[in-house]
């Protein structure tokens, strides 16, 4: 098995899902979709692992005109795939999907990352996937859509060992050492503010490792890694 190869289709799955690929690099996924299995499956594991976070926010009512602009952006977007070859329908095309998203910090980085349908914020918007560092499942996804916060928000519940607990660390790639956010509680999700921290950054790693009960006693991570991953610009 070619390990580097899978590596990189599994993380070229995860940003065509996650919609941070160029318009470009986007349309040179699908022209391979046709011939390459691999490509599609691992797109395929990306969508089934992402689409429980549909179900984080309650619906509410959307603007007067925003489905109208979605649906003209997506027939845009639509038109040059037609004429490569014939999809079926994902998820992220699914207008009940977004409305069941709508509202929510995350949809907002997700709509707005793939449609374009807004002009650009004054502060960018990151998001992150923490994956095992084995089997590169996610379980966490960290969302930062303001410069004041970030939101840890878990994909499924993960056990801890009654005497163990999950600590949250970031580090950005120009820092001394990494910087402790936190305790996270088992599938709940977590505020965590960034008033005390450098800006956020693209590239900026964040992992959640396995400490003592009240967190690693020496200010760095003593334990294995549970999840990790690094932030990517969405908008």
């Amino acid at each position: 098995m070619n390990r580097p190869l899978d590596d990189n289709i599994h993380d070229l799955a995860g940003e065509y899902v996650l919609g941070t690929l160029s318009a470009q690099e986007r349309l040179d996924v699908e022209r391979r979709l046709p011939h390459e299995p691999d490509l599609q499956a691992a797109i395929d594991a990306w969508e089934q692992r992402l689409l429980p976070l549909t179900e984080l926010a309650e619906p509410v009512t959307p603007s007067p005109g925003l489905w109208d602009r979605i649906e003209r952006n997506l027939l845009e977007l639509a038109a040059p795939a037609k004429a490569l070859h014939r999809q079926r329908v994902r998820w992220w095309d699914n207008l009940s999907v977004w409305r069941g998203l709508a509202g929510a910090g995350l949809a907002a980085s997700l709509v707005l990352g793939m449609t374009l349908l807004t002009r650009a914020p004054a502060q960018p918007s990151y998001l992150v996937v923490l994956v095992g560092p084995q089997d590169k499942v996610p379980g966490w996804v960290v969302q930062a859509s303001n410069s004041q916060e970030i939101q840890l928000i878990p994909l499924g519940v993960f056990e801890v060992p009654n005497d163990k607990a999950l600590e949250f660390w970031t580090k950005g790639d120009d820092w001394q050492g990494p910087v402790s956010l936190g305790l996270v509680k088992p599938g709940q999700s977590l505020h965590v503010p960034l008033d005390k921290l450098p800006p956020l950054q693209p590239n900026q790693l964040f992992e959640l490792t396995l400490e003592k009960s009240t967190g690693s006693p020496i200010g760095k991570p003593t334990g294995p890694i549970q999840f990790i991953g690094r932030a990517v610009k969405v908008i």
